[in-house]
């Protein structure tokens, strides 16, 4: 439950910034009933409906659009100097929203997430994973993680990780039907598991090839949004793909998946933790923030 004294008021900001009672009462820890009953409770107490609600949609009506917009950045502020007076406690608590895809979430989860919780115990890591970029302040997130390259330019940018190494592979058994490439020309006449691109195309697969990186179009019956899916597929022998090396250590040792092109293959770019530097920093983002560069600092 949610509990700052502002809970009515946060409740209708939650509600109108994802335009959904169900999702609002995810992202406040309540139930969908008492998301609904906040909100009625303060409308009576106005005397004016602040959303128009349908089975299929919720949106604000002109008086709840002008409430919004009004109390908006008094909200903001109160909640920013709540968190400011509890940063006089020696250890960070609270939680702390963070939107990430799925393959940096796996990545850093081990290095740097596990050993935050384990640092802080009062701290709770809230992770959403998913392909497409999203408005980290739109949906109330205190930070997001993505490729580098995609941080928006308006943001804060940590790095998180070097470079990541990227391998072609296949099973023993894919290539004792199928000749093993000796350039990536020769994917043409192979069978290619494609990563979809949060666009909805698929990904071309990157190779350096004349000592710069290029994207090489590949063509297979399977595209997929997650790794999980395009590993498990590769081990079933579906095909070949190509997939970050950390990602598939465990069964390239194992002998159950093998490297093909390795001299042709080009690093993808690394992860960065981001975050608006017009908003007062949280101290569990701040703690975070720190933690990475401590562990990175040999590294980055």
């Amino acid at each position: 439950m949610h509990k700052s004294g502002l809970t009515e008021l946060e409740v209708v900001l939650a509600v109108a910034r994802r335009k959904s009672f169900r999702a609002a009462a995810s992202d406040l820890d309540m139930s969908a009933t008492a998301v609904s009953n906040a909100v009625a409770n303060l409308e009576t107490r106005l005397g004016v409906r602040l959303f128009h609600r349908s089975t299929r949609s919720v949106s604000l009506t002109q008086a709840g659009d002008q409430f919004v917009s009004q109390i908006e950045p008094a909200v903001a502020s109160i909640q920013s100097a709540m968190t400011t007076a509890a940063e006089h406690k020696s250890i960070p608590e609270g939680t702390l929203r963070l939107n990430s895809s799925l393959g940096a979430a796996l990545m850093i989860f081990e290095p740097i997430m596990l050993k935050f919780l384990q640092r802080y115990p009062g701290m709770t890591l809230d992770i959403s994973t998913e392909g497409k970029l999203v408005d980290i302040i739109a949906e109330g997130f205190d930070a997001g993680i993505r490729v580098s390259q995609r941080v928006p330019q308006d943001m804060i940018r940590v790095p998180l990780t070097r470079e990541v190494r990227l391998a072609v592979v296949g099973t023993l058994a894919y290539f004792q039907n199928h000749q093993k490439p000796l350039t990536p020309d020769d994917l043409r006449d192979h069978i290619c598991v494609r990563a979809r691109l949060p666009s909805g195309v698929p990904s071309p697969w990157e190779f350096r090839l004349q000592g710069a990186p290029t994207p090489v179009h590949v063509t297979g019956q399977l595209v997929m949004d997650a790794p999980l899916l395009m590993l498990e597929a590769v081990k079933q022998g579906a095909g070949l793909a190509q997939l970050p090396e950390w990602y598939i250590a465990r069964e390239i040792k194992e002998g159950k998946l093998v490297k093909v092109l390795e001299e042709w293959t080009s690093p993808a770019p690394g992860f960065s933790l981001y975050y608006s530097g017009r908003r007062h920093i949280p101290y569990g983002l701040r703690a975070l923030i720190d933690l990475i560069q401590q562990e990175n600092g040999s590294v980055l």
